[in-house]
């Protein structure tokens, strides 16, 4: 429609709403009276129409070939106010003068009635800085028409040309987006019906891009969707807010597949901001939203698996260990969880019998459920944890125990659980058990990507499981050759009641820890005298308890030649340096000669505290290696720690050892432990001094009593070490059973002995034991007198046996030989080894002492006759 002219006195806007409207109907033949009110062809059109942002202007030309219209817009157009521009003559008023003659004959042929539609230049206004105006193009329409008189004239409607210019490129880049744009394209009316589709939408869902015009979002997407995506529609026509990245799920014809769309809407505007509408653009992301699913199930895993290196084995306990395998595992991977290790693994086996085909008896050690805390079999009857059980031969477990590959266990109808992965243990590439997960109704089953990733989380946790199955058993080991290497039974000796405890680090804990080297011992000695021992090799496992093993015999080797304390802390300290070097004690000669500097990592260090108590004279002495200090209690006084040097540990060298001799009063009670009865990581050594100290508050009571009572009293201050701990109470050999003489060094002295020994047996009451000690007595005296220097020193001591010793000043020790038939002496010390329970020499510090011992006659061991062990030696 074109604006029609008006008379140049009216000077009325024709963009006057009311004047649009008269004229319009007028120019149509219909009366503004014929039109019903209200209709919509009387509506008004909003300001800024179609026709102002074409900017179309009029006017008219009468019979003269002269302007009688002029409206408003040709004002503004060619800048030439409408009192001026009637009566002129448009083709010399606006047409250049080179142009001007075919102008008159083109304005003749208008007037004949022809109608013409052209570009025409004209000059356009000048500015108002005076700028002479610039020459523009307009695209003229001629309408012939005729007067009221019948004579020819014409209507004009006129464009500017660059305008339509503008619109003709508008229009073209619009069609160019929306038919080659890669995504979707819909254009939806106010109605919610597509108004326009391009090709990419109809490549998608069919048919042309015109077989989509009118179709609603119930005709694309299925109902709960469709309600969805039209109540956002209805929104954004409203408010006029942008919507992005919209996911939108559906169908597309003739496939199954559900498809995921990347919506963006957009509410479309007029040239006058009038809303026509909403602009939809699609993209399908089904892949983005695989690839994205993927990748975050990727991430899950990573997770899962790092989770699982940081959670899994940190225990060194079978169960433990499982247990923390589900941890992991349920709820972030499945919803039921179980694991099954064999039996015979379990109990140290190496290949249990049905371990190859699977058939091998498990114990269920672990099970974990995040919705039930029904266990489940994966197949069969549920198994509780700690049940021992086995799969049938065709079940799909037992073929995954067979086979080491996992296997997916078929749902029991009507049950929880609908999916379920059985994934055989694997270390070392041996099947140690099984682990099932499994997931319930309404999870997502199990896919290649969560078979591999059971298949790992199970291998990981294999190899720790077998590892702490390995730990156990070398621990067991351990173990037992510890406890084989410590005293069996209670101890005796003699002069002492002694009562002692051992106890493995964490031994109340639920998760053992490594064997330790500590160790503790009593060792008879000749004439009633007895040693005692504490020690402990510094480290942990299998090597300190060897370690241990190897010190503590050598202890007792050195201890039956009966060295001085310091003396065999020497000894013991060389062999120490030995233990790490190959070929363990046989190098402790060459570790001795070592420099004093060397690598300490080569040798096992310990500690070590050695006592040797007489019970004649009640007196003990203690040498030290890093130890610490023993306790002493004696009766009525509080306990103490006795100062005795505390040197440096077995296996350092350099350092001589010191000796403490401490007289001991009958029913004094003596202590000797190790660190872990009185040390921890949550309590300081002195605090657990003090806490053991005071814990000896009644020494009187029976000594099994006072060890319980210690270890209840510190048992928060230890846990994490072992304990050795051994308590002795003094009982001095009463002085009525001690004989002791000193005798010339003269011939008459070997009666003056036989003598004496007879006496002092009958009064005690020993009568079947005198021949022999006559015998044996003259045997040793004569000895001394012949070999010997000094005088001569003679002692009977009655305890559980009868033992005899002869000392003198003489360092040359007896040794005992096979004497000639042809020889008329040397058969001395044979008849004494004959007739005696035991015999032997050691030194003294004033020259040595030569000892037998004879079983009481009311003992197991029965006497030798003197008379036949004589006739034996010829």
């Amino acid at each position: 429609m074109s604006e029609i002219p008006a008379k140049a006195t009216e000077s009325q806007d024709p963009s006057d709403g009311a004047r649009t409207e008269a004229v319009g109907g007028a120019a149509a033949g219909i009366r503004p009276e014929d039109v019903p009110p209200g209709d919509a062809m009387w509506q008004s059109s909003p300001p800024g129409s179609i026709y102002d942002y074409i900017k179309v202007a009029s006017f008219s030309i009468g019979p003269d070939g002269l302007v009688d219209q002029w409206s408003l817009r040709a004002e503004q157009l060619f800048g030439i106010a409408a009192e001026r521009a009637v009566g002129m003559d448009p083709i010399e008023a606006f047409i250049d003068p080179d142009l001007q003659e075919r102008g008159q004959r083109k304005m003749a042929e208008i007037l004949d009635g022809r109608e013409w539609t052209g570009v025409v230049p004209f000059r356009m206004p000048d500015t108002a800085d005076g700028e002479r105006g610039r020459q523009g193009l307009a695209e003229v329409y001629v309408m012939p028409t005729r007067t009221e008189d019948g004579e020819k004239a014409a209507v004009c409607i006129v464009v500017d040309v660059r305008t339509l210019r503008s619109i003709e490129t508008d229009l073209a880049a619009s069609q160019a987006i929306f038919g080659q744009s890669p995504f979707g394209f819909l254009l939806i009316d106010p109605d919610l019906r597509v108004r326009r589709a391009n090709l990419q939408f109809a490549n998608t869902f069919g048919g042309t891009p015109d077989d989509h015009r009118g179709k609603g979002v119930y005709d694309y997407l299925q109902r709960p969707e469709a309600e969805r995506v039209a109540a956002t529609l209805r929104r954004v026509l409203e408010t006029g807010n942008s919507i992005t990245d919209m996911h939108v799920t559906g169908f597309v014809p003739g496939s199954e597949e559900r498809r995921h769309w990347s919506i963006n809407l957009y509410r479309v505007h007029s040239g006058s901001g009038r809303p026509i509408g909403i602009a939809w653009l699609g993209l399908d992301i089904t892949a983005r939203r695989a690839a994205a699913r993927e990748a975050a199930s990727a991430r899950r895993n990573l997770a899962l698996l790092n989770e699982a290196g940081a959670r899994i084995g940190n225990s060194l306990d079978l169960e433990t260990t499982a247990r923390e395998l589900l941890d992991v595992v349920v709820p972030g991977f499945c919803d039921l969880a179980t694991v099954d290790l064999y039996q015979g693994l379990l109990a140290g086996d190496e290949t249990p019998p049905g371990l190859a085909d699977g058939s091998a008896q498990l114990r269920r050690v672990a099970f974990a459920s995040a919705v039930s805390d029904a266990p489940f079999a994966g197949s069969g009857d549920p198994v509780a944890v700690g049940a021992v059980h086995h799969y049938p031969f065709n079940s799909p477990c037992a073929d995954a125990l067979r086979t080491a590959r996992p296997r997916i266990v078929p749902a029991e109808e009507g049950g929880l659980v609908q999916s379920t992965i059985a994934v055989p243990m694997v270390a070392h590439d041996t099947v140690v058990g099984l682990a099932q997960f499994a997931r319930t109704k309404g999870s997502e089953p199990f896919g290649d990507r969560d078979r591999d990733l059971a298949v790992e989380l199970a291998a990981r946790a294999a190899v720790c499981i077998d590892n702490a199955r390995l730990y156990r058993r070398e621990h067991e080991r351990a173990l037992i050759l510890q406890r084989s290497l410590l005293p069996p039974g209670d101890p005796v000796a003699s002069g002492l009641d002694i009562a002692c405890r051992y106890l493995p680090g964490n031994s109340s804990s639920d998760r053992p820890s490594e064997v330790g080297g500590d160790w503790f011992d009593v060792i008879e000695l000749p004439g009633h005298r007895t040693a005692l021992v504490v020690g402990d090799v510094m480290g942990r496992g299998l090597r300190a308890a060897v370690a241990m093993g190897e010190l503590r015999s050598a202890v007792r080797t050195l201890a039956l030649l009966d060295l001085e304390p310091a003396e065999v802390l020497s000894a013991l300290d060389e062999i120490a340096r030995g233990l790490g070097a190959p070929g363990g004690v046989q190098q402790a000669t060459r570790a001795a000669r070592r420099p004093r500097e060397a690598d300490l990592s080569e040798v096992y260090l310990a500690t070590c505290v050695y006592a040797v108590y007489d019970s004649v004279t009640r007196r003990c002495t203690f040498a030290n290696a890093g130890h610490l200090p023993p306790v002493l209690v004696e009766p009525g006084e509080s306990a103490l720690m006795l100062d005795v040097p505390p040197g440096m540990p077995l296996g350092v060298g350099g350092e001589p050892f010191e000796e403490v001799e401490v007289e001991l009063p009958e029913g004094a009670l003596l202590a000797l432990y190790t660190d872990g009865l009185v040390e921890s990581r949550d309590h300081p050594l002195d605090e657990g001094l003090q806490a053991f100290v005071g814990a000896l508050t009644d020494p009187s009571a029976p000594l099994e009593d006072v060890c319980d009572h210690v270890l209840n009293t510190l048992d928060t201050h230890h846990g994490e070490d072992d304990i050795a701990l051994l308590m002795a109470r003094v009982q001095g050999l009463p002085v009525d059973s001690v004989g002791d003489w000193t005798l010339p060094r003269e011939p008459r002295s070997v009666g003056k002995a036989r003598e004496y020994a007879r006496n002092q047996l009958l009064s005690w009451d020993m009568e079947p034991l005198v021949d022999t000690t006559e015998l044996l007595v003259s045997e040793l005296v004569t000895n001394a007198l012949r070999y010997g220097e000094g005088e001569i020193r003679l002692r009977l001591l009655l305890d559980r046996t009868l033992v005899c010793e002869v000392w003198d000043s003489g360092l040359v020790q007896p040794r005992r030989r096979r004497a000639r038939d042809t020889d008329e002496g040397g058969r001395g010390l044979q008849l004494v080894g004959l007739l005696s329970a035991a015999w032997g020499s050691r030194r003294t510090p004033r020259g040595k002492t030569v000892w037998f011992e004879l079983p009481l006659p009311d003992g197991e061991n029965g006497l030798a006759d003197p008379a036949e062990a004589l006739l034996s030696l010829f």
